[in-house]
């Protein structure tokens, strides 16, 4: 029986005005091989709410320093359950939409764990992520930033 770690997070849709969404290219420790994109963001500290958690882990992660009332209210939550560097966790996570005009990231606030896991950051153009078939979290990103399709007529 798999024992999971509760864990509260808060993640970052960050979004240029080309449209492109920002994603870190990452490995867990325990699986090099296992490699994938994702959004800035990461664990709450115990009392922190999720905006505060959001502006923090998004200066800390791209250097990017903004008030977590710019974040706004969550577009979406979700809980996922995910094994990393030998633990399993089950977490429960908000989303934040954030667009700016150009950004050029910095990592040197990355800790210890990201220095050690993530290999680099790109902006995706979401139908050029959709067609690279690379492995992205969350699964649903593409839904939440593509424009739905248009209903055929009738």
């Amino acid at each position: 029986m798999t024992v999971y770690t509760p864990r509260r997070a808060a993640r970052v849709l960050l979004v240029d005005a080309a449209g492109r969404v920002l994603l870190f290219h990452g490995f867990d420790p325990a699986r090099p091989g296992h490699r994938y994109w994702f959004t800035p963001g990461g664990g709450l500290d115990a009392a922190e709410s999720s905006a505060a958690g959001a502006a923090r882990e998004l200066a800390e992660e791209t250097g990017l320093r903004i008030a977590p009332a710019e974040l706004g209210e969550p577009v979406w939550s979700d809980t996922t359950e995910f094994p990393f560097d030998g633990n399993f966790y089950r977490q429960e996570q908000d989303f934040f939409l954030l667009r700016v005009p150009s950004w050029q990231v910095d990592t040197i606030g990355f800790n210890d764990i990201e220095q050690r896991s993530i290999a680099g950051h790109r902006w995706w153009p979401p139908a050029e992520l959709a067609a690279s078939g690379e492995r992205y979290y969350p699964p649903d990103l593409l839904a939440r930033l593509l424009p739905p399709a248009a209903e055929p007529s009738c």
